[in-house]
């Protein structure tokens, strides 16, 4: 058995080369009096809530309209590419993420809806979204004035939605995906070093499995690991984090 969980260079990544950390939701109170986290949209990851403890809820925006989603402990909730996503805090929520494509969130697939004049500019959105290092009180104060500024975009996006105007919606979907766009060669090399690889293999071993050959269980053994890091400031919350195979920490070398 291998075991060394402050290891950052384990073998394998996690089943499915997924991503996992661990959130807790934040309190603080933004301008339309709800408390929770910074608004925020992925580009090619499907994120994945199961909630453990406390209760809250998730607030979406997406094609199909404006949603709020209870969450509770023991409940999931899940929302694919381009749905703008809000965890609002209840009462101590606490949940387990599960990130498809593990490593491309944290090289720059999510985007906050920060209003619209800072989406245009690649360097103020830039300053905007940045975090001073650790997890002091500078860095709690700008993780919360990004909160705040997330939210702002966010409300008029909603209002506009929920009242029948999808235009604002798409137009940030549009800002989000010129953003991002020169990040994507890179995010390719991670979905292939990570995902790709991981289905890849999977097939090479059903093939071995249908000619009769089980080599590969030869090489069968398990794995540990434990946070490497503990409350730091994620989009939605204090995050507990790993470094596992895959993944590209916010915090790299602090």
């Amino acid at each position: 058995m291998v075991s060394d969980p402050g290891h950052a260079a384990l073998p394998h990544p996690l089943p499915g080369a997924i991503g996992l950390s661990h959130l807790s939701a934040y309190d603080w109170e933004a301008a339309d009096g709800v408390c929770g986290g910074s608004p925020h949209l992925h580009l090619v990851c499907t994120e994945a809530y199961v909630v453990t403890g406390g209760r809250g809820a998730v607030q979406t925006l997406s094609p199909d309209g404006y949603r709020d989603i209870p969450l509770e402990a023991g409940s999931i909730a899940w929302f694919t590419p381009g749905t703008v996503h809000r965890m609002v805090q209840g009462g101590d929520l606490r949940i387990t993420v599960l990130m498809q494509n593990s490593g491309l969130p944290e090289a720059g697939d999510a985007v906050f809806t920060f209003p619209p004049e800072v989406l245009a500019d690649p360097d103020r959105y830039a300053a905007a979204a940045a975090l001073p290092p650790g997890t002091g009180p500078e860095t709690a104060a700008a993780a919360r004035r990004r909160r705040d500024l997330a939210v702002e975009g966010y409300l008029g996006l909603r209002e506009a939605l929920v009242n029948g105007d999808n235009g604002p919606y798409l137009e940030f979907q549009r800002a989000a995906a010129r953003l991002v766009r020169d990040k994507v060669p890179t995010w390719r090399k991670l979905w292939r070093e990570g995902a790709l690889a991981t289905a890849e293999r999977t097939g090479a071993q059903l093939d071995a499995l249908a000619a009769g050959d089980p080599a590969h269980l030869g090489g069968a053994t398990s794995y540990e690991a434990a946070p490497t890091r503990l409350g730091g400031f994620g989009m939605c919350g204090r995050r507990d984090e790993y470094a596992l195979p895959g993944t590209t920490l916010p915090y790299q070398g602090e």
